[in-house]
Order: C-alpha cells, then structure tokens, then sequence
C-alpha cells in the first residue's frame, strides 16, 4: 500500500543518510575544536590587520577564511610540536614545560594523569596482551578493555590488571576495572581495531572474537 510503500523509503532513506551524518557531525565536531584553538590569534592577527586594511579584513571574516585560518595555525602548530617531540632540543623543551605544569595542583591532576594514559596505551605491557574481553557488567556479558597496569596483590600474590573499559560512541568515558588476570579473554586486535569496533558501535569489527580462557581447576 502507498502509506507502508512511503513509511519504507522513508526508513530506507534515513539508515542510508545516517552514517553520512554521523560522519559529518564527527567531522564537524573535531574542526570546530581545533579551529578554536587558534581562532584567538587568528581574530588578534585580523583586527591589527584592519588598522592597516580595514577592506582586507573586511573581505576575511565575510568570507569565512578566519575559520580555515585558525584550523591551519592549529594543524601547522600540531605539526610543530611533533617535529619538536623528535627533536633533542625539542624533549628538552617539552620536559621543561612538563615540570611547569607539574608545579600547578589541579593542573598536574589532569594533565600528568592524561599524559601517563596516552604514554601507556602507546606501549605493550609485559606479559599480556593490550586490547582484552572482560566480563562486565555480569557474568555472560562482554566488553572490549585495554590494560594500562599489571598489579600485585598483597597476600595472595596473585596478578590483577587495571583495565579501562571505555564506552561507546565516546571512548573518552568509561570505566576502570581491577580484574584477575586469569578472567581476562586476551585478543589479537590492535588499538585501531578496538577503536573502530567501540566508536562504530561494534559494526566495523574483525570477523571472529577469540575464545574465553578455560576455567581453572577447582581446588
């Protein structure tokens, strides 16, 4: 019938746009935040511009290039930063404002505890593997983690990890768990894959999920 004929294209219509859309939001999103950080410069740069050229500024913020302005100062700083990463001189540098921000209390919070998560998740820990399936948040129930610890605990001796359990579609919030290293399914995904799988909402992932470890024999 014509109304459950429209109702489909309708429906067909928005699940075909809606990946588009997402991208585009994402995208969005991302510029908008680089572009906001060397917007301040760029509007300081256009209104001393003004005094001179008052036209040429003019012509720049009807345009919309402030925008393009702003996210290449951006980008190009980016760029600037990574070649001084690499750079002896560079580290140098870098360590030098690290120590400025570790003087600063609430600053040093945030900013040593982020620094050190990115710093880990860069790096295999000893023994396991990075990306693991954790049972979570009951027994039947899976989520994809990433260890950033191996800890002992005290008495028994035995291995926990610290696993970070992110959520979707958002991978900046999540949970930390301490869970026992033998109820960790270990993976063979790399953070990219694990990225794509949480943000995706688990549409773009590998075929197969490896299989939980036996349990240990009761004692």
């Amino acid at each position: 019938m014509p109304p459950l004929r429209l109702k489909r294209y309708l429906i067909t219509g928005l699940l075909t746009f809606l990946p588009l859309w997402v991208t585009v939001l994402v995208f969005k999103f991302v510029l908008g935040l680089l572009a906001g950080i060397g917007a301040p410069l760029v509007v300081a740069l256009t209104e001393a511009l003004g005094l001179v050229a008052p036209h040429v500024a003019d012509t720049l913020n009807k345009s919309g290039l402030v925008f393009v302005l702003a996210l290449l100062l951006t980008l190009g700083g980016l760029y600037a930063v990574g070649w001084l990463a690499n750079r002896v001189i560079g580290r140098r540098l870098l360590d030098a404002f690290d120590g400025l921000l570790q003087r600063i209390p609430l600053v040093q919070t945030i900013y040593g505890g982020t620094k050190k998560l990115t710093a880990v998740l860069q790096n295999k820990p000893g023994g396991t593997q990075r990306v693991v399936l954790v049972e979570f948040p009951r027994p039947g129930m899976k989520v994809v983690g990433f260890v950033t610890r191996i800890l002992i605990e005290e008495g028994s001796g035995r291995e926990m990890a610290a696993v970070y359990i992110p959520t979707t579609p958002n991978p900046t919030g999540g949970y930390l768990e301490l869970v026992p290293m033998d109820e960790l399914t270990p993976t063979d995904w790399t953070m990219d894959q694990a990225m794509a799988f949480i943000i995706s909402g688990g549409a773009v992932s590998p075929d197969n999920l490896p299989a939980p470890r036996p349990a240990p024999p009761a004692r």
